[in-house]
Order: structure tokens, then sequence, then C-alpha cells
């Protein structure tokens, strides 16, 4: 019986041992072993059915979501589709609020940027034409 036989025979943990034993012996072996392991599907968590339960827990949220039982937010449908409609129209306009809020917070400091540096300005040119007109001491 071939080798790699045997050890597929034996389980993913035989798999494990001999690249372990292939990086005490000689690193470049483990490594190809370990490329060998997961390149062919030899390592359970890569052969598919690692990915099944994943894909199984999103079609059940996916379930979820269409029935109405909640959101993406982790609130909870109330089983009332109008109500739930009305949460949420009502959070998309607090969600609107805010970002308006937020813009006109911009633009109030923008506007006080702005007139400290003017204010700057008007200081820096008129210190500038008094010290043209002084006399030079000296």
């Amino acid at each position: 019986m071939p080798l790699v036989a045997k050890l597929d025979e034996l389980g993913t943990g035989a798999w494990m041992a001999l690249t372990i034993l292939g990086f005490v012996f000689w690193w470049p072996m483990g490594l190809a072993l370990l490329a060998f392991t997961f390149w062919s599907g030899r390592m359970s968590c890569w052969n598919g059915r690692g990915m099944s339960r994943w894909q199984a827990k999103m079609e059940r949220m996916r379930d979820r979501m269409d029935r109405g039982g909640g959101d993406w937010f982790g609130a909870p449908g109330s089983g009332n589709r109008a109500f739930d409609e009305y949460r949420a129209e009502t959070i998309r306009r607090l969600e609107d609020e805010q970002r308006e809020f937020k813009d006109f917070l911009e633009r109030l400091r923008m506007a006080k940027d702005k007139a400290e540096f003017d204010q700057f300005m008007a200081e820096r040119r008129g210190r500038s034409s008094a010290d043209v007109h002084q006399p030079q001491q000296g």
C-alpha cells in the first residue's frame, strides 16, 4: 500500500504528525508536506465540510431577515411589519438629522477657522506696513 493511501486511511492526525516530523528533521520537507496537505484538500477544514457549516449559518440568517426577524444591527423584529417599517423610517430620519448636524458643525468650524485666519492676516498686514514706515534704528 502506498504511503499516501496509508496516511489517508489513518486520517488528518497522521498527516499533521508527518508534517511536524518533516519540520523537525529538515524544514523544507516540512514546508512541502504542509503545502501538500492544504492544497490537496487533506486537511478537513479546507475540504469543503468546514465551509458548508458557515454557508448553512448564512442561509439561516438570510431566512430570518426575510421573515422580518430582525435587522443587520441585531435589533430583533417585532413581528409587526407596520411597526418594523415605522422603526426603520425613524432610524433613517434620525441618521439624516445626525448627518445634517455633522455638516452644520463642519461649516461652523470652517467659518471660525476662516475668521481666525482673516484676523491673523489683518494683524500681519498692519504690522508689516508699520514696520515699513518706521526708520531703522542704528
